[in-house]
């Protein structure tokens, strides 16, 4: 371990002000707790630093970002951070394994020492407390954290506390939208007798294709988000004609293919950006490359890159899956449909990254089985 020496107070303002500027322009919970944790570690010069959360409804403390490990979650009470979330107070200890209230069961699983040890409540606007800094290891000569240490942290605490506020009250409509979104998917496939992990599946699928395609994290998580919604239209589809087992008669089949109109009608007049994109995957996620597909005919580049995906994610799950009236097709003969349909039914290039990131695809339909 590399000692060092405690910051002059210029350069202390220097890691608040960059720090600072960086929550307030963020909007991702998870980059904005990445940046809380890097600055209380630079601040008070500790190994790692980690931000919990309440998890109220499962009466637990978790963190997403702790340098070192992943994901931990704790129950209400446990550890110093559950000690200092409960009693509003922050805490010091000098060597954690000779107090009580410390739980070894991360370093016994990560093979880590924690030695001292700093843990901070904050708090949010109204002054409710909604998690906790705690930092560990103090990397200096004593060894130890000390009253300006709390101080520095408490600073930080009371600034991105509030900053996180704003970002989990965004995350959590973003989360609500989405899960009204899948919700309202799910119904419009049960009524044509899919499952709901089959929009869970499709919004995967086309999650992976979209960044095997070169799109950004935000587009791909905005066509995961939406493409549950691709069916949508079905619901006005009658009963008599969605579900009837034998051939469907031209008319029949003119009226099954309108959930494509359906559902664009459903959902284009929305200013939303979630479900505008929602509207063009429900239209679009029938046709064909080569131009024969409908409701409109568009060739090529015509289809938005949304519908092409989805159009491959859509028909990838639809083959793979069993049904009770179809058994699932096996993974080769699914390759031997896309090879030949690349070009003529489907997007090449999404083809191409279908077989690129098929692993990838396989284990989702496996995590996400309908048995």
């Amino acid at each position: 371990m590399v000692l060092k020496q405690e910051l002059t107070p210029e350069h202390l303002l220097r890691i608040i002000f960059d720090y600072t500027a960086k929550i307030a322009s963020e909007t991702k919970l998870n980059s904005v707790l990445v940046l809380m944790a890097n600055m209380g570690r630079e601040m008070i010069l500790s190994d790692r630093c980690t931000v919990w959360l309440i998890d109220a409804v499962r009466e637990e403390l978790y963190t997403t970002v702790a340098h070192g490990v992943d994901e931990i979650r704790i129950p209400f009470g446990s550890g110093f951070v559950g000690t200092a979330i409960e009693t509003g107070e922050s805490i010091i200890v000098e060597d954690a394994y000779n107090d009580p209230r410390f739980n070894p069961d991360n370093d016994l699983k990560t093979g880590y020492v924690t030695k001292s040890i700093i843990s901070i409540p904050f708090r949010n606007n109204e002054g409710n407390i909604i998690g906790a800094y705690q930092a560990v290891n103090k990397m200096t000569e004593s060894a130890v954290f000390t009253t300006r240490d709390l101080d520095m942290l408490s600073l930080a605490a009371s600034y991105a506390g509030k900053s996180l506020e704003s970002v989990l009250l965004h995350q959590e409509i973003v989360d609500t939208q989405r899960e009204i979104i899948s919700t309202m998917g799910e119904i419009g496939e049960i009524r044509n007798k899919e499952t709901g992990n089959h929009v869970k599946r499709v919004a995967d699928y086309s999650y992976v294709l979209a960044l095997g395609l070169g799109l950004s994290e935000y587009e791909a998580e905005l066509l995961r988000t939406a493409s549950p919604m691709h069916d949508i239209g079905k619901v006005a589809i009658p009963d008599a004609v969605l579900l009837k087992p034998g051939k469907l008669t031209d008319e029949e089949y003119d009226i099954i293919k309108s959930h494509t109109k359906i559902g664009h009608q459903l959902l284009k007049g929305s200013r939303r950006e979630l479900l505008r994109t929602a509207s063009i995957v429900a239209e679009q996620h029938h046709e064909k490359w080569n131009g024969t597909g409908y409701p409109n005919g568009l060739k090529g580049e015509d289809i938005h890159i949304y519908g092409r995906i989805t159009a491959v994610a859509d028909v990838f799950d639809a083959l793979s899956a069993e049904r009770v009236y179809k058994a699932a097709w096996p993974i080769e003969k699914i390759e031997a449909l896309f090879l030949e349909e690349r070009g003529r039914h489907f997007d090449p290039a999404v083809v191409d990254v279908f077989f690129e990131t098929l692993p990838k695809l396989l284990a989702i339909r496996e995590q996400f089985s309908d048995k």
